[in-house]
């Protein structure tokens, strides 16, 4: 649950149902692509997280290849989640902005304050039980909204499924060969390289993997996430074309001048009771926290390890915590700022924003793990120029082509992988042997 929580949170709160709200439902294939994701984790990449002993996922990048495509690796994985807290920050912000007309700098500036006072109390074990909570408060405040928007249209649930039909809301597959729409290939295509840069390179999930008991403890968490994400998918879908058909027939209520991203917070002010719509502002709130301070906890344990810790291995643990606390105060810091830089840009989705971060960043990223864990010949040289060059063309794609976002992590990924491997065919191998911590040799020792 502490995995569900920490991926969707706020984010799937309040900018999935804007995303329906405004367009349909062909998003729908993105979501459940972690049930395609899950065997692969389970069963190809967990047993080294597991059996390693590692704190972090880059160290295994370091003893596969070498110490610079493990900073990379980790600094890429700090980047992209500083665009990520930026994204968790805002949403909520927007949502006290929308219901209280406070100014959403200033609701942006509290709360990356409280959050960040609050993620510097907490330690992992926290974090999950929060995480716990989140994932009923979510739940159970989309549904109580769902049930509401129901009771204010007219044929309850199959008025808004017929209208929601007429309209064409309710698409799902968009069956074409353009790349630069959301096709079912480039949904389901982009988004099983998204889903593995997300559960299997992102030190915010894989650290859960680690608090388990044993392997078996954490296979079965995957599973289980890769379980609750349909029937929450179906939830939140559901509620983005509810609002759809509910201000369809009530254009009066709708704020022409709010950000598509506030038509959810819109609703809980004008049509909740005080009490529910108190409790589910909070329960954004609370999802919001949760995911910063796992994005803060997580970065703060990776530039802890991967750079004091790697460079100074004598230092005391007394030291490290110290170290982390500040680091936190200072991710909050950039995190507030972050989303201070978002509220000044008109973004149609951010969900489709934290989609575009996550692809341009971690596609390359994906690509080297790839190459460590499935190539024997690789090399650290090669696996560098790899995360390099994905990153690079990513980049490209975005800003120089018209390609669809959703395939910015596959074209990473691919492009990692490709160059990696070349690149380590024809660059001079390190002196020490680089085959060693693969799939191959994994499944030899067992």
């Amino acid at each position: 649950m502490s995995i569900y929580g920490t991926q969707l949170s706020a984010i799937t709160f309040i900018a999935i149902p804007a995303t329906v709200f405004a367009t349909d439902w062909v998003p729908l294939l993105a979501n459940v692509c972690i049930v395609l994701v899950a065997p692969i984790v389970v069963f190809l990449y967990l047993p080294f997280y597991r059996r390693l002993n590692v704190t972090t996922a880059y160290e295994y990048l370091e003893r596969r290849f070498n110490l610079a495509v493990r900073l990379l690796g980790s600094l890429l994985f700090v980047l992209f989640q500083l665009g990520r807290m930026g994204v968790v920050l805002f949403l909520p912000a927007l949502a006290l902005a929308a219901t209280t007309g406070m100014n959403v700098y200033l609701c942006i500036a509290l709360m990356g304050v409280l959050c960040t006072f609050y993620t510097v109390l907490g330690g992992i074990e926290a974090v999950i039980w929060t995480d716990v909570l989140q994932v009923f408060v979510l739940l159970g405040g989309a549904l109580v909204a769902l049930f509401v928007i129901a009771g204010n249209v007219d044929g309850g649930f199959a008025g808004i499924f017929q209208s929601a039909a007429a309209e064409g809301k309710l698409r799902t597959f968009n069956w074409t060969w353009d790349y630069t729409v959301m096709a079912v290939w480039v949904v389901l295509i982009g988004n099983l390289f998204g889903n593995l840069m997300s559960y299997t390179t992102d030190q915010a999930v894989i650290q859960r993997y680690l608090t388990t008991r044993d392997e078996r403890a954490a296979a079965r968490s995957i599973w289980a996430n890769a379980v609750l994400v349909i029937p929450g998918s179906l939830v939140f879908f559901t509620l983005g074309t509810a609002l759809y058909v509910f201000y369809k027939a009530h254009p009066a209520l709708l704020e022409p001048r709010l950000q598509t991203d506030a038509t959810l917070p819109l609703f809980i002010a004008e049509k909740l009771p005080a009490g529910v719509a108190g409790l589910v502002i909070a329960g954004v709130f609370a999802a919001s926290m949760s995911s910063l301070d796992s994005s803060m906890n997580s970065v703060a344990t990776a530039l802890v390890t991967d750079f004091y810790r790697r460079f100074k291995p004598a230092a005391e643990d007394g030291a490290c915590l110290r170290l982390a606390r500040w680091l936190t105060l200072a991710l909050g810091a950039l995190g507030t700022g972050t989303a201070l830089l978002l509220a000044t840009y008109d973004i149609k989705s951010l969900w489709f924003a934290y989609t575009k971060i996550l692809g341009l960043v971690g596609g390359g990223l994906t690509g080297v793990f790839m190459l460590g864990i499935f190539t024997r010949r690789a090399t650290g040289a090669g696996a560098f120029a790899g995360v390099v060059a994905g990153t690079a063309l990513g980049l490209y794609a975005w800003l120089r082509t018209p390609v669809h976002f959703y395939l910015y992590a596959a074209i990473g990924a691919a492009v990692s992988f490709a160059v990696g491997y070349v690149a380590s065919l024809v660059l001079p191998r390190e002196g020490r042997s680089m085959e060693g911590l693969t799939l191959f040799t994994l499944r030899a020792k067992q």
